[in-house]
């Protein structure tokens, strides 16, 4: 008699699925959208650009890496858990392995930075490259301790904020005042936008797994709100985020062009319809992915046409 042994995967395969590569196009998003704004401004540096997308590539990578070893630390990645397993749960990869890792990338997020501060502010302003600093400081005290730490944020139901901010705020405007040295009011719309659009991301992710976290004691905002008002609260974000860039676009126009963003309304509009249609949790789960490329392609669509216009 014969049985058939699932191998285990090989540890590079493992490292990269603990990267989760399908959360980085949203992480950039923000990105992205400030090197649009400072190209249509004029003032667009390619370099700023490059190191502020390595430096978010390396912070989502350590945010991922920390989400894993802390839910799998606090009972959030258990049997109930209804999303891809994580490779701690599974055993692919140690705990030491794990804060191993998150050291690592940690470490190189902060050398990241560090050289895209010199690029773009050199000594110009010691404040500045400070206040930089301490903010930079910050976005990986976020990753690590959403889930991770003795008090992790995430379980207490912050992690909408944490998201706003810095997928959103701090992204967008960090990237366009690092290439133009001025920020306008105006850019907190779009930067608004772009946070919006990723908290329903989280949202979705939450909403997937309300049973588990709630037997885990993780009270995310759909634990709070229950499914029903957790939903009503992703098409409000959506709502919110588009607006914001409808607000940008009135109060900054100059060209039709600005408003190509509007042909991403069928994608938030289908989202908005599948989250609130979609009752199991399983049938949720490409939704993430939906909502991901969305943003994404709302990033392109609304920068071309900012610079073009």
């Amino acid at each position: 008699m014969s049985s058939t042994v699932t191998p285990a995967p090989s540890p590079v395969k493992a490292w990269i699925s603990a990267f989760r590569p399908r959360t980085l196009p949203l992480a950039l998003a923000s990105i992205f959208t400030g090197g649009f704004l400072a190209a249509a401004a004029g003032r667009f540096n390619g370099l700023v650009l490059g190191l502020a997308v390595l430096t978010t590539i390396l912070l989502q990578i350590l945010s991922n890496l920390a989400n894993d070893y802390g839910d799998s630390q606090n009972g959030a990645d258990s049997v109930h858990r209804e999303g891809p397993q994580r490779a701690v749960q599974s055993g692919a990869i140690t705990p030491a392995q794990m804060k191993r890792g998150m050291s690592i990338f940690g470490l190189l997020a902060l050398v990241a930075g560090l050289a895209l501060l010199w690029v773009a502010l050199g000594t110009a302003g010691a404040w500045i490259f400070g206040a930089f600093f301490v903010l930079g400081l910050s976005a990986i005290w976020a990753a690590v301790n959403y889930t991770a730490g003795s008090k992790p944020y995430g379980y207490a139901g912050l992690g909408d904020v944490s998201v706003f901010i810095f997928f959103g705020m701090v992204g967008v405007c960090g990237t366009y005042f690092l290439q133009t040295r001025e920020l306008p009011l105006a850019v907190l719309l779009p930067a608004a936008a772009l946070g919006c659009f990723a908290t329903a991301v989280l949202n979705v992710n939450n909403i997937r797994d309300i049973r588990s976290d709630e037997l885990a004691g993780k009270i995310t905002i759909p634990v709070r709100l229950g499914p029903s008002h957790a939903r009503r609260y992703h098409w409000l974000l959506l709502v919110l985020g588009f607006g914001c860039a409808v607000v940008y676009v009135a109060l900054t126009y100059h060209s039709p062009w600005q408003w190509l963003f509007v042909l991403a309304t069928p994608l938030l509009l289908r989202n908005g319809l599948q989250v609130w249609q979609r009752q199991e949790s399983m049938q949720l789960d490409p939704l993430l992915k939906q909502m991901a490329l969305t943003t994404l392609v709302f990033t392109v669509l609304f920068g071309v046409g900012q610079v073009v216009g």
